[in-house]
């Protein structure tokens, strides 16, 4: 269900061209500042800094006055800023190396910022789909994958849904528009698993003629 992505894409987002009758109808890729606040906790980090340096403020003001004691905090607010902006680095160029892909057939999602990594979702191996919406439209779309499917929660991160590391469930992380992305997701699988499969057979006889 996976792919090393070395090779220069044929189509954006894919590792191949799609086959005959296969419809790209949605391309996108996560809102980077959506991803850094929700899939890399900056606010937790930035909390945690403030709260340090209000700890260490607040133990030592009654001691050597307002100055110093501001002077001793102010390290952990300069190191925070610097994490939180490494943060936002991160979560900026995990988005833009990201393209996720809904076809009439599939999902697929080109992840990865070091080792690109497309993975190929059918519609016949996903057996529910979960949206969080969050303030502002965007989202992030949950793949429950059927049967004994499993991938890597490392390698997949951050498009995963959190928390479940035990049977990792891919996702469409923090997506602009996400419930309009969501209904196109469900009429187009819901399209393809109703469709019947027509196979063509050679008659018996036929067969004995030739």
């Amino acid at each position: 269900m996976s792919h090393d992505d070395f090779a220069i894409e044929p189509v954006k987002g894919l590792p191949e061209r799609p086959p005959e009758g296969e419809q790209i109808l949605w391309q996108g890729r996560p809102n980077w500042w959506a991803l850094t606040r929700e899939a890399l906790n900056l606010y937790w980090v930035a909390g945690y800094f403030v709260l340090l340096a209000a700890w260490r403020f607040a133990t030592m003001v009654d001691q050597v006055g307002f100055g110093t004691a501001f002077a001793a905090s102010s390290p952990f607010l300069i190191m925070g800023a610097l994490v939180c902006g490494l943060l936002m680095i991160v979560g900026f160029v995990q988005a833009r190396a990201t393209v996720y892909t809904i076809t009439n057939a599939r999902v697929a999602m080109r992840i990865g910022a070091a080792l690109t990594v497309t993975l190929n979702l059918p519609f016949t191996q996903i057996a529910n789909a979960d949206l969080d919406l969050r303030r502002g439209g965007t989202g992030t779309i949950a793949l429950d994958l059927l049967g004994k499917t499993r991938l890597s929660y490392i390698v997949c991160w951050p498009h995963v849904r959190p928390w479940k590391l035990r049977r990792t469930q891919p996702a469409l992380r923090c997506i602009p528009d996400a419930d309009t992305v969501a209904r196109l997701l469900a009429d187009a699988a819901e399209a393809r698993i109703s469709t019947p499969k027509i196979t063509r057979t050679t008659p018996a006889a036929a067969v004995a003629a030739e």
